[in-house]
Formats: structure tokens, sequence, C-alpha cells
């Protein structure tokens, strides 16, 4: 059937597709089709059928009619298909064949089998692998940005919303779960079919689907039938997470269905727990995706695991109302989607956690990510700029999921909580089902508000990078203050102004005073500060809300290096702490002060969220910025601290955290004596449950170690796992802690086969233990093949693999030697792709910041 309809046409198809005002038919899906299409395509609808085999080595099949309608017949239509050509069996209209031809990933249909109104296309074809996630016992689809045309014949862009029939055809072992509701289910012998009903209009990339061994948990809330699919074979972590996960989503689906005004806009609420997911969660309305350990966790999980948790399932019961009832119209606005999410987390969760202080958590959760973008020469705008949809992952980063909650934020502040709100509503109800652009959301706030925000959206928003803030006082003959001075730099050099409200602290020993005041100028004098007596520091930030680089006075960072610990308010010390990580990696601070400070700090620091940040720049600036000499001398009265703030830690959270950090840190051989003892169970923690998976840790960072006999530990270590997902994960992971070069020269050798990468968390997870600290020496052979592997990892994997791939390849490393070899792979792509630049000097930031450092000395 190919070669006869393809011979039919080739000649007049081929001049059809090559005239001035067809379709644009290049790789991918271009600006250009995407417009071309939107206007002339509607109403479209989807009837897909799938039969999956009970065997990897088949393929999956698929028979799919497509129903649209058409304004325009007189050009060609362009579907979207990654597949070989010998995928396309049959393409059929009205029981007819029709001609076709299949150009640069695309079906192309001669405008001669078109009509304008109502047209119907059927193909029958064999499914693409690369986005089904196919696995022995399950599979399931993630077809975000533009991944649904890796599998199915569609039109794969986020502003053709269609409504989707679907039937699956599985092994009668299997569950099967999707958008719709479960509409029948029958078995015959070895294989069931399970049908659901129609969707309602979503975006290609949230159409999905999971089939496999999956056990399903049901429960209701608040009238609202809810059901969880999981592959955990620990029956008792099951039933110790499974009531707190079926609240959360339940609170979360109150809380919004209230602030918006909005009943949930879909038809049943499921949701899926995936082995080794790539991501934390991905939202397809109905059938929600999670990995598995960010909802079931172990027995001492931490107070950061507990409120990731929450906030992950706040994060995508949002995403229903932003991102899948109303949908950016293309992925340059993609982060629209993210940041409402992440934005409306944080009030969802806050009141289920009524002992934490939630303006440091937002500070800790969202400032040193989105710093660690905006401080590198890569730095990149909240939104960009996309021709083609084959370069929309590589605009996920921090700085859509942690700068735009923090801009946000500020914009509520400037509109009032009540009147964002009110055009969130509206924004809501006017684009429901359907498809909007940030300057649509600007145009509806804009009025609500007399800033203009158009021009305020213009700095923080279409533009890169954050201020650089500094503080100067002048003293009067009394040493009074005659004048607090805060002045804003351009790190570009453009005069850019960002206006933002700014809180400055004035430290006294008895009390502290603080100063509001709104920066919108090039300096900003802080009158209220004016004949105030000298104080021990100036806080530019002392609320911890304002963005930028601060840069003390010398006589305030002198102070608080030398009394971090002793600044009264959490909140107010979480400030510090981030502007003086910043004075070190700026070079204002050495390395060796701000570990020894953070040591320090851990003794007296009572907020766990704080004390998980300190344990966070302790271990960085211990293996990433400290020199090996600088290390060697302190990891003993570092282990033995950790070791005594572990065994006096009051809750299994807290033990967690020490203990975590402990084992990370570990050099010592006493140190590394203790955690062989604790693996073998010689040695118990009083009060800190171990899980498989931190037994699995310790077994790992003992062949790091190289350990006495660790290869029979990790032996042992594997019987132990009695879960198949997990086991075959360790087994992975395994070559990259080999004590042997070579066997570790081979695995890396075998990543550069596609096959081997299809479980990116694995692929990570294993890259880190061969690019680790201890390694580092022997590793930096891997750099330069990493970087010219980009490209295909790019084109090849999920959303966040390559910056995670890159961020796993550099983090280990700190010499100029592992830095130049970057510089000099930079140099040599004079052509290189823009965005992957970008994400190679972030990535990168940090490995010539310690290089410097550490180049530098005490």
């Amino acid at each position: 059937m190919l070669s006869l309809c393809v011979a039919l046409v080739a000649a007049a198809l081929t001049i059809g597709c090559n005239r001035g005002n067809s379709p644009d038919v290049a790789p991918g899906v271009s600006w250009a089709l995407a417009e071309h299409r939107a206007a002339t395509l509607s109403d479209i609808r989807y009837e897909i059928h799938l039969v999956i085999p009970d065997s990897l080595s088949r393929r999956i099949r698929g028979r799919e009619t497509i129903r649209f309608l058409l304004s325009d017949a007189g050009q060609p239509l362009v579907i979207d298909f990654h597949e070989a050509p010998e995928s396309v069996i049959s393409v059929v209209s009205e029981d007819t064949a029709i001609a076709f031809d299949l150009v640069n990933d695309h079906i192309v249909i001669s405008e001669n089998a078109l009509q304008e109104g109502a047209n119907s296309i059927e193909i029958e074809f064999w499914a693409g692998d690369n986005s089904l996630n196919r696995n022995r016992e399950y599979l399931y689809t993630l077809f975000v940005p533009d991944r649904a045309r890796f599998a199915i014949p569609c039109f794969d862009q986020p502003n053709l919303k269609a409504r989707y029939s679907l039937s699956l055809d599985v092994p009668a072992s299997w569950q099967a779960v999707a958008n719709g509701r479960l509409a029948s289910f029958e078995t015959t012998g070895d294989r069931s079919v399970f049908a659901f009903t129609e969707t309602e209009p979503i975006s290609t990339y949230l159409f999905s689907f999971a089939a496999g061994e999956f056990d399903v948990v049901t429960a209701e809330r608040d009238g609202r039938e809810l059901r969880m699919y999981h592959r955990e074979t620990d029956s008792t972590k099951v039933a110790r997470n499974a009531d707190a996960v079926f609240d959360l989503h339940a609170t979360a689906l109150a809380w919004l269905e209230e602030y918006t005004g909005i009943k949930y806009p879909f038809e049943k609420f499921d949701f899926v727990l995936i082995p080794s997911f790539q991501y934390d969660g991905m939202e397809h309305p109905g059938a929600i995706l999670y990995s598995s350990s960010r909802l079931f966790l172990d027995e001492a999980a931490t107070q950061n695991d507990e409120l990731g948790r929450a906030s992950l399932i706040a994060h995508e019961t949002t995403h229903m109302w932003f991102g899948d009832l109303v949908t950016m119209d293309w992925f340059n606005d993609v982060w629209m989607k993210e940041v409402f999410a992440n934005f409306m987390a944080a009030k969802i969760v806050n009141p289920s956690f009524p002992d934490v202080d939630h303006d440091l958590r937002f500070l800790l959760a969202h400032y040193p990510a989105a710093y660690s973008v905006d401080r590198t020469a890569g730095a990149n705008p909240i939104r960009q700029q996309l021709d083609n949809l084959n370069n929309a992952g590589t605009l996920y980063g921090a700085i859509i999921y942690q700068k735009a909650p923090i801009v946000m934020k500020q914009l509520e502040g400037v509109m009032g909580v009540e009147s964002l709100r009110e055009g969130l509503q509206d924004y809501l109800s006017t684009y429901a089902y359907g498809n909007a652009t940030w300057p649509d959301l600007i145009d509806i706030l804009d009025s609500r508000v007399e800033e203009d925000l158009a021009a305020w959206s213009q700095v923080w928003v279409e533009q890169p990078r954050r201020p650089t803030i500094s503080v100067s006082q002048q003293l009067d003959e009394s040493g009074n203050i005659a004048s607090l001075v805060l002045s804003q730099q351009d790190p570009e050099d453009e005069r850019r102004l960002w206006s933002q409200s700014i809180n400055v602290l004035l430290a006294y020993p008895h009390k502290n005073q603080l100063l509001s005041a709104q920066m919108n100028a090039p300096t900003l004098d802080v009158a209220q500060a004016k004949y105030q007596p000298e104080p021990e520091y100036v806080l530019p930030n002392g609320l911890g809300m304002a963005y930028g680089l601060f840069e003390l006075d010398e006589r305030s960072l002198e102070y608080l290096v030398e009394n971090a610990p002793s600044v009264p308010g959490a909140l107010t010390r979480g400030s510090v702490w981030l502007t003086l990580w910043d004075a070190m990696l700026e070079g204002w601070v050495p390395a060796s002060k701000v570990v020894d400070l953070a040591t320090v700090s851990l003794s007296s620091e009572k907020d766990e969220l704080l004390v998980q940040r300190l344990l966070s720049y302790l271990q960085e600036g211990y293996w990433r910025f400290l020199s090996e000499d600088q290390r060697r001398h302190r990891a003993a009265d570092v282990e033995s601290l950790l070791w005594a703030l572990l065994e006096g830690a009051p809750t299994p959270s807290l033990k967690a955290s020490y203990f975590q950090t402990f084992r990370s840190i570990a050099l010592t051989d006493s140190a590394v004596s203790r955690l062989g003892d604790i693996w073998s169970e010689d040695l118990v923690i009083d009060g800190l449950p171990l899980s498989e998976r931190d037994l699995s840790r310790i077994a790992q960072e003992l062949a790091l170690r190289e350990y006495a006999d660790c290869e029979r530990v990790l032996d042992e270590q594997a019987e132990r796992i009695t879960n198949p997902d997990r086991h075959e994960r360790f087994s992975f992971v395994r070559p990259a802690l080999s004590a042997v070069p070579a066997v570790r020269d081979r695995f890396f050798d075998s990543l550069r086969d596609l096959a081997n990468r299809e479980h990116e968390p694995w692929v990570l997870e294993a890259l880190e233990f061969l690019h680790h600290p201890l390694r580092a020496s022997s590793a930096e052979k891997y750099i330069g093949p990493s970087l010219d592997l980009l490209e295909e990892i790019q084109a090849t994997g999920d959303i966040f693999f390559p910056k995670r791939w890159l961020d796993v390849t550099m983090g280990g490393h700190s010499s100029e030697s592992a830095a130049a070899i970057v510089r000099d792979f930079l140099d040599r792509q004079v052509d290189y792709p823009p965005r992957l630049r970008a994400k190679t000097l972030q990535a990168s930031d940090g490995l010539f910041r310690a290089a410097e450092i550490t180049a530098r000395g005490p």
C-alpha cells in the first residue's frame, strides 16, 4: 500500500509541496507550519486504537482516525509523525486510499484528497517507541513538549486542542489508565481491551496513557473518587503514605476550586506513580504521572521531603487549571503554566504546615536555584523566542520554575492579592479549554492597576540576569548615618532598571530596624536611615524578597562572616546566607571561611529549613570549593560534628538530614568504617530507621571509597533488593562504581548508544558516581565526549535531560584542567546552537568559579 500510494503521487505531490505558499515541512514543527494549521484547522478529534504486545521485541500497531474541519483546502495537509517511512502502513479517506508523501517527519497529504469543511483521515501505523517509555511490564507516555509525534501521527502543537477517544488492547494481566474515564473493559483469552471516553479539548502534549502491571488504590475525598496506580512492592510503605497522598490531592483540589471559582474542569482524577520517572511529575489531566519515590516517602523522610511532596502534588493539581484548562498558545510561553503551578502551590501548601516559616521556605526554594542561572554567562530570560518546537525542551530550567514565581510574587505585590486573583479568574474563564499568550494575560491584568505592566514585564520577564545592588553609607561627625545609598547596576551595561520593593535592615545589639522603599532608579537614598546610629551591619535584603546580587559594605561583610549564626530571625539568617554564598562565588570571601562558618552555624541552628540549606552549602563547599588539602584538614572535625548532631537530633527528619550529609562527605577511615558497620547492621542509629534505598546508597558510597570487599557489599545489597524496578536500576548503575577504570570506561562508552540512555534517571545517577570528586581526575576524559554527545542528547532525550546531563558531568569537577576542556569545546563550536551553548555555560559556571577559587587558595 505504501509503495503504491507514493508511486501514484510522487511527481505531482513533490511539485505541490514545493509551491511558495505551501505549509512548511521542515523537520520538527516550525512556527510557520503551526501558524498555518492554527488558522485553517478546527474541531479536531482523534480516535486511536493501539495493540500493545507482551514482548518488547514486537512493535505497537495503531489505527487512528483524525476528524477535523478545514477552512482552506487549497494546500497540502501536514501531519506530524517522527518515524521511518515504513511505519506508515496506510492512509485512507472515506474508505479510499489517498496519496501521501513522507517529508522530514511529516505525512503530507495532497490537497486533492481534501475538502473545505469536514474531513476524516484514517491512518494505520506502527507506533514509535521513543516517547512510549516501554518496559517489560509497563509503559507510559510522555509527550511534552512535542513528542506525541514520536509515537502517533498528529498535529503536534499546543494551540490545536483536540478531543481524544482511546482504546488499548493489552495483555490480560495489565491495567490501563488514560485521560478519559474507563467506558468499557473486556477480556478475551490472554488479551484485554480498555476503552476510554472522549476527553475534553486538550493539547497533544497532555494526551496520555499508562498500561502495565500496576496495583490500584481507590479512595473517596469530598465526594470525588480518586485512583492511584503504582508498582511499589513494599505494602507497608504504600499503607504508610496512601492517606497522606490522597488527602494532599483533595486539599489542593478544594483550594483551587475556591480560588479560581471554577470546578475541577475534567471528567475524573487518577494518578500513576512511575518508578524512576524522568520528572517529578507531569500534569496530564485525568492521568497525572509522578515519580514514585517523591510520593511514597521512606519512614525517616526529612521535612524537605514532606514539604516537597505536598508542593509537587499542589503543583501538578494547579496545572489542571493553569496549563490544562488554559494552555499557552506556543511553547515560548511554557513558563506561564509553570509559574502559576509553583506560585499557587506555595499558597496551597502553607496552611498544612503551620510550624514552617513559609517566607523562609519561599526564599530557599526559589532564590538559590534562580541565582544559579542568572549569575551565569548563559542566563536566559523567563520568556524566550522559539522558531521550532524541536527546540522547545531547551526552554526549561530554573528560570521558568524558580525565578518566575519570584517575579509573580512581585506582581502580586504591585497589584494586590485580590486584584490579581480577580484578574486570573477572568483569564481562566475567558480562555477556558483554549489557548492564551502572556500578552493576553497582561492585557487583562493591566486594566486593574496603574503601573505599566508591559514595561515592568519587559525587564523582569523578557530579559535575563539580575541587578547588582551595592550599599554605601556615610557617617556624620557624631557617628550617625548621614546617608545610606543603594545603587543598582546592570551586569550587561545596558542601563536596565529592575523596579522592586526592598527592605533594608539596620542591625543593632538589642533590636533591628527595617526600612522599606521602592527601588525604581539607578540609586536610592534611603531617607529613613538618616540620623540613625551606625549599625553593626546593613543587610539590603532584610526580608529576603528582593532579587539581585547584593554587595555589602566592607564593615557589614566582615561582621556577618564572623557572626552569621547569632543573627536573630530565621528569615534574616536565610537572607544573610544567600548573600554570603554569593559573596564567596564572587571572590569577596574565601571559600574556607564560608565552609567553616556553615559548620559552626549547624551547631546552633534550630530552624530545620535553614539546617537543610546549611548542609547543602557545607556539602557543596566541601567537595567543590575547598582544595584537597583543605578538605582533608577539616574532614575529621566535620564528620565528628555531623555525627554528634545526628545523635542529638530530636526528630527522625533531622537525623535523616544529618546522616545523609555524613554519608556524602565521609572521608576518613573511621567514618568510612562506620558506614560499613551501618550497612552490615552491626551499628544501629537510634531513632533513624533506614530504608532499602538508604542501604543501597550506603553500599554505593562504600564502593566509591573502595571499601574493603566492596564488590561483596554490592552483591549482597543487590540480593536485598526485592522490588524488580529498583533491582534493575541498581544493576545498571553498578559499573559506574567500579574501582577498575576500564570498567568505567566501557560503561561511559555504552552511553553513546541511545538504547542505553532510555532510563534517564538511571543514567544521571551513574554519571554522578562516575564524576564524583573522588574520581574527578580520572573522569576528566569523559567531559569532552559528553559535550560532543549533547546535541544528540537534546534531540533524543526528554526536556530536562540535556541540562541534567551537563550538571552531573560538571558537578564533581573543580580543576582548571576540567574548566579548560569546556572552554576549548565552546571556543571550537563557532556555530553551536545558542541555547545549548547557554545550557553549557549555566552548568559549567560552578566549575569555572571553583577552578578560580581553588587556584586562589586560602
